[in-house]
């Protein structure tokens, strides 16, 4: 885990063909180094950071892209130009008043959980072979025929008729299986009668004996894909209860969320938001949880429910955080595994506040910076000045929290996302920098925004996401 312009980034140490983790790798899959003299793990900032020289005077580091000062607005010399909300949106999308821009059919589980779409390409070629396999049982019965009548008899086509039932069992329904064994049964009969020869018998049991298993490949692959099913409806559900849509409007704020899953048929992960509305004010956290499958789940209900309760009841931004490091401190001492002085987790929380208009305040604890992105086009990264360890870590972090206090004029969106968007990684390896690619542009609502953002990172990865991704959009209205 390194320092990269104030958040702990996790990066696999590389073989030495520098493509991936070599082997070996302490905390693999989590890329963090272990310090084997001490008891817990080695953080350190990249050489990249400690060697730069423009660290400012008071302590302060710039931000990592071209130590450019915190809050000052982004180059725009090579931003896109403006574009209509229209030119971001996916074709059938709806209205992005209901916090989404997804148009999902009845039955696909949560509107801000969205697997990843197969290319046009992709898609008529997974159609085509698909419709290749449904037919071939057919294909090869009508095969066999033709070498029975057209070759000598020394050459049996019997292994084109047990192999379709076979074929068919995997890929049709029980019905259509039985009609496959039985055609191929046929089949076999009506070739040696035509002919006469000999061997029917034989070859009408050894047809037989490939149909009845096949039947019962059926019979079991059924019901698995009913197992699966049920799986999928629970997960989705657990995805539901877990990290429920956020209201599009608190207020005078408009919000949407998303969560892309890396994987398709993934809905659960690591990553996490949540939005309340409390005596204070707006309060939002995102973040993403050190590791994957249900420990991380784990930790993700631990963190939004620790949120929720503490966001209603502390006075200020940074007592809510301490409130979640307790939290996942009691959670890690509950398990009491191997790796549970290890766990821990990037968030950034916000808070907008009811009474004074026009600022937002923020707590990074290790994360991904929010962006700010006005009306005129104008983005700016709202990166901390006193860069802190992430939650879980507490214990080696030299002081309390603070909070720092932002402009967040009406008409602007704040962006929020976790580092499945910007680590996203390219052909060549380079990462998808969110501030550059959406400087310039005017996006009307958060939903708009966060479709700009999704697709740019699909066209950056070619569709090769290996992260999930969390995103969360908060735009404050010009007028109530």
């Amino acid at each position: 885990m390194v320092q990269r312009g104030g958040a702990w980034r996790i990066e696999a140490p590389c073989d030495e063909q520098g493509s991936g983790p070599g082997p070996g790798t302490p905390y693999e899959g989590s890329g963090i180094p272990y310090d084997r003299t001490s008891s817990g793990p080695a953080v350190r900032p990249s050489p990249k950071d400690s060697a730069r020289p423009d660290d400012r005077a008071d302590g302060r580091t710039h931000g990592r892209r071209g130590g450019r000062p915190e809050g000052r607005p982004h180059d725009q010399s090579d931003s896109r130009p403006h574009v209509r909300s229209e030119d971001v949106r996916s074709p059938g999308t709806g209205s992005d008043d209901g916090g989404t821009t997804d148009a999902r059919p009845p039955g696909a589980g949560p509107g801000h959980v969205r697997p990843p779409e197969p290319g046009p390409a992709e898609s008529r070629r997974s159609s085509y072979a698909r419709a290749f396999l449904r037919a071939l049982p057919a294909l090869l019965i009508g095969l066999g025929v033709c070498c029975g009548r057209l070759t000598p008899s020394v050459f049996p086509a019997v292994p084109l008729f047990t192999a379709a039932p076979l074929v068919a069992a995997p890929l049709h329904s029980l019905r259509a299986t039985v009609v496959t064994g039985t055609a191929a049964l046929a089949a076999v009969l009506a070739v040696h009668l035509g002919l006469g020869a000999s061997g029917a018998a034989t070859e009408a049991v050894t047809t037989a004996a490939a149909a009845v298993p096949a039947v019962l490949i059926n019979v079991l692959v059924r019901r698995n894909d009913a197992r699966l099913a049920s799986a999928r409806r629970i997960a989705e559900a657990a995805q539901r209860a877990v990290l429920p849509e956020p209201p599009a409007r608190i207020g005078g704020l408009r919000i949407a969320a998303r969560y892309e899953a890396a994987q398709a048929d993934a809905y659960i992960g690591g990553d996490l938001y949540a939005v309340q509305d409390s005596p204070h004010g707006v309060r939002l956290v995102v973040g993403d949880v050190r590791g994957k499958g249900t420990g991380a789940v784990a930790a993700v209900a631990v963190v939004i429910g620790a949120f929720r309760e503490a966001a209603e009841q502390e006075a200020t931004l940074e007592a809510v955080a301490r409130r979640l490091e307790r939290a996942l401190s009691r959670e890690g001492i509950r398990r009491d595994g191997p790796d549970s002085d290890e766990e821990f987790t990037t968030a950034v929380l916000a808070e907008i506040p009811h009474g004074e208009e026009g600022v937002v305040r923020i707590v990074d604890r290790g994360h991904p910076a929010p962006l700010l992105l006005l009306p005129d086009g104008t983005l700016r990264e709202l990166e901390a000045r006193e860069p802190a360890l992430p939650l879980g870590m507490g214990d080696l972090a030299p002081g309390p929290d603070g909070a720092e206090k932002w402009d967040f004029p009406p008409g602007s969106t704040l962006l929020f996302f976790t580092d499945g968007v910007s680590e996203a990684r390219d052909a060549r390896g380079e990462f998808y920098d969110p501030a550059r690619r959406l400087a310039g542009r005017v996006l009307p609502t958060p939903g708009a925004v966060l479709a700009a953002v999704t697709e740019d990172v699909a066209r950056h990865t070619g569709g090769q996401a290996t992260d999930d991704m969390a995103l969360l959009a908060v735009r404050r209205s010009e007028h109530r």
